[in-house]
């Protein structure tokens, strides 16, 4: 949707004219973010006539342009304010952002504003609530009395009447400016024993918000904060989901090692096998380099490498469902003879983009329909409780020689040499964004 303001200021013998243009986007889930541009225009007229009965304006323009373009690349991270507006009109959800990081020690605060308009409440008063949910099933379900989803932690505050009064940060500051008149800050701590985002990927016949592990802010009327016995009007709400996450640390460490020395039968030699990785942790998208050792002392030939990179997704939080599926499988057509070494670097790079038709597959956690990428492995902090993190989430790496044998039974007795080696995958931390 675009919009346009021209503002005039009429003065003798002058104009100066501002106009204020640009765009407004609305998302998939009723999310409306604004991008602007700002555009100054400054200028003098002067007035004359043409013989005795019709005016004319010869207008001389001198000008400034002054222009601010906020794409999402080069604005600050406060100039892209997310809102959402209950159907009724009465109340408007403010943040500044959706993404909240998890650092091990401590979590981002939410922080955000609520507008609404005190006339149209009646007798009822106005609540925010965090909540992270585990959703195991379709919204759908709600509808015939079936439960679709748990509440992991779920925290609420009142605030008109006015009962929390949080200190004002420049999040709180920039977004009160954006509301106006009748806006009420907020701020929540998070946990930092709670789980991340994540979501598993839906099949294609699936419908509605995807299974997984998610954060939302909610505001809404009610008589009382938490009172089970009295029903919300989702007319009388509004809710927006918000991301928790985790960056890879500063420090990675060593990269793990596996090796093993394999006999076959039919020969007195054993082949030696050993795989190694140059570091413990690689970000999404980052190819991934695997140094191969092979010793075939055997008489045994091997005729193919082949390399699978797993995710196990455990559900802890309501059974002990713990399922694995491949998210990468490459052969490399190397050839070992008997009696020869091999020292070589293969490169792997797992990506989403091969596993989209994967029914539940574990990903991090999305906003829209837009793209993601697969989860990142889950960090347990200190005194974490594994039962309290709904989906915990691991990749590991096996590298397998297949290995034929001699003679006339050669390809009747192949058998194969494997290793595995664990594998982090997370994102990297984006570099400090000035705030203005």
């Amino acid at each position: 949707m675009a919009f346009s303001a021209s503002l005039f200021y009429p003065d003798p013998g002058s104009l100066q004219r501002d106009v204020v243009s640009g765009a407004s986007s609305r998302s998939s889930d009723g999310t409306t973010s604004f991008n602007s541009k700002r555009v100054t225009l400054r200028g003098t007229t002067s007035c004359g006539t043409l013989g005795q009965t019709t005016p004319i304006f010869r207008l001389s323009l001198h000008y400034d342009l002054i222009y601010t373009s906020n794409s999402s690349k080069d604005l600050p991270e406060m100039a892209k304010v997310f809102k959402k507006t209950s159907r009724n009109g009465g109340l408007s959800l403010y943040l500044g952002k959706r993404d909240y990081v998890d650092s091990m020690n401590k979590v981002e605060n939410v922080e955000g504003v609520v507008l609404l308009d005190p006339s149209s409440l009646g007798d009822k008063k106005v609540f925010v609530q965090l909540a992270c949910v585990f959703r195991y099933g379709n919204e759908d379900l709600d509808a015939v009395g079936l439960c679709f989803r748990k509440d992991i932690w779920i925290y609420h505050i009142q605030i008109y009447p006015e009962a929390h009064k949080p200190s004002l940060s420049t999040m709180h500051e920039t977004l009160l400016k954006k509301a106006g008149d009748n806006g009420y800050p907020f701020a929540f701590e998070i946990p930092k024993n709670l789980p991340c985002s994540i979501s598993l990927q839906p099949g294609p016949d699936d419908k509605g918000k995807p299974c997984g592990v998610d954060f939302e802010v909610k505001t809404y009327l009610a008589m009382e904060k938490c009172n089970p016995d009295e029903k919300i009007e989702k007319k009388d709400t509004a809710r927006l989901i918000v991301r928790k996450i985790q960056y890879a640390p500063s420090e990675v460490g060593a990269g793990p090692k596996a090796d093993i020395c394999k006999s076959f039968m039919m020969s007195d030699k054993p082949v030696h096998l050993e795989a190694s990785l140059q570091k413990d942790l690689y970000f999404h998208g980052e190819p991934i380099p695997i140094k191969i050792k092979i010793n075939n002392e055997s008489n045994k030939t091997v005729k193919n490498i082949k390399i699978t990179v797993d995710q196990t997704t455990d559900i802890v939080l309501y059974s002990a469902d713990k399922y694995t599926k491949s998210v990468l499988n490459a052969e490399f057509g190397e050839t070992v003879e008997p009696e020869s070494t091999y020292d070589n670097t293969l490169s792997i790079t797992p990506l989403l983009s091969e596993n989209k038709d994967k029914r539940g597959l574990a990903l991090d956690g999305q906003l829209k329909e837009e793209d993601t990428n697969l989860a990142s492995t889950t960090i347990l902090g200190p005194g974490a409780e594994k039962e309290v993190m709904g989906i915990l989430v691991s990749y590991k790496i096996k590298i397998t020689l297949m290995v034929a044998g001699g003679g006339l039974l050669g390809g009747l007795i192949a058998s194969d040499v494997s290793v595995e080696l664990p594998l982090k995958l997370m994102h990297p931390k984006p570099e400090e964004k000035m705030l203005h």
